[in-house]
């Protein structure tokens, strides 16, 4: 029975790879490739409710399907972090403290000072004009109370004992344009850069920009190809990614960040360059289904990242979306077009689409291709 079920994985392993290569994706032939040193990992979202007793039957799960590391959401509370982590830690699993950075939706000391909020080009607040949907609340990346408030939630979470990293998500501008895939669900058409989406237009930005470029960004006749506007947001999205690098080595951890799918189209997407950035370790997210991609997509775009970042030391970590594969024979794939590309490891949204099947396939992927 053993040797038949390693003929049909060893099948399948074949078709996978012929098929990349069809599809013109880089492949490797070794199957030693697939090494211990290629990681799986999964973003979840704790709930301060929920018993140690639960916790460790969910981290058990996880270890048990392959799974080496998750990235937690406490919603920044370093007190249910603290309890969490040594669960985690006795199941041999790696922790990262994931934030939502730029985006605070309910933040209640960011609520106290509506001036904090970013503004777009109609000069609407995120305070209370909130773009797309309701928990899109983002903050001035210029202004310094709003960024030092972002990074005190950072050196907090970096204070945590046992934790690998401070994971930063959110860490762009609002959309200024939607993936593809999710025009419809909003009725929206974004064939170019609209007013209501194109942030931050508040006037501590706009002074800042002015003394350096000595022109108002609300007067350039096309924003869109200003490339000094354009890079002013991307450097003050940069400064905050820098200052919270230095203050998780102050605290001897690593500073990561879930990012969109490659640098170019992050910067043309959200406003966001994560080549040039001070960070360890990225988690492009390349969620092919958002995007109208096929699975061969997930090659291309983890290549793209690799490519970018190759004169760096910057490791990249696929992200993938549970929901957008139909089977796991399909996510086996969509691991190895990650690792073949140049993947450093493999991150699953979220923890909680992670079914048996699937984590039996991760698992046997990560056995059986050392």
């Amino acid at each position: 029975m053993k040797n038949i079920f390693t003929c049909i994985i060893c099948f399948i392993l074949v078709g996978c790879i012929e098929k990349d290569k069809a599809n013109g994706v880089q492949v490797e032939n070794s199957n030693k490739e697939l090494s211990s040193v290629f990681k799986f990992g999964t973003w979840i979202t704790a709930d301060k409710n929920k018993s140690n007793e639960d916790y460790d039957a969910e981290f058990k799960k996880y270890k048990n399907g392959g799974i080496d590391e998750v990235l937690i959401n406490t919603n920044t509370e370093p007190a249910l972090l603290n309890r969490i982590v040594p669960i985690a830690r006795a199941n041999k699993l790696k922790v990262h403290a994931w934030i939502m950075a730029m985006n605070r939706p309910g933040d209640s000391v960011a609520l106290q000072h509506p001036e904090w909020y970013a503004v777009n080009k109609e000069g609407k607040s995120c305070y209370d004009n909130r773009p797309y949907v309701e928990y899109y609340q983002w903050l001035c990346p210029t202004r310094e109370a709003s960024r030092n408030h972002i990074l005190d939630l950072v050196e907090g979470l970096a204070k945590v004992d046992g934790i690998e990293s401070v994971h930063l998500d959110y860490i762009r501008f609002s959309d200024v344009f939607l993936p593809i895939g999710l025009l419809p669900k909003y009725n929206l058409v974004q064939d170019e850069e609209l007013p209501e989406f194109d942030f931050c237009y508040c006037d501590a930005c706009i002074t800042a920009f002015e003394k350096i470029h000595h022109k108002n960004p609300l007067k350039i006749k096309n924003t869109a190809i200003d490339m000094e506007w354009k890079n002013f947001r991307l450097n003050k999205v940069k400064a905050i990614v820098d200052d919270a690098y230095q203050i998780a080595k102050k605290h001897d951890k690593k500073l990561t960040a879930a990012v969109f799918p490659y640098p170019e189209m992050a910067d043309h997407m959200v406003r966001q360059r994560w080549d040039k950035w001070t960070i360890d370790e990225v988690y492009p997210m390349i969620y092919h289904g958002f995007y109208n991609e096929e699975l061969d997509w997930i090659g291309y775009a983890t290549k793209q990242g690799v490519e970018d970042v190759s004169s760096t030391n910057i490791q990249i970590n696929t992200g993938v979306f549970i929901p957008d594969f139909e089977s796991p024979k399909v996510l086996r794939e969509a691991i190895l077009l990650a690792k073949n590309n140049g993947a450093k490891g493999l991150a699953f949204y979220d923890g909680g689409a992670l079914t048996d099947k699937f984590l039996e396939v991760i698992k046997k992927t990560k056995e059986e291709l050392k």
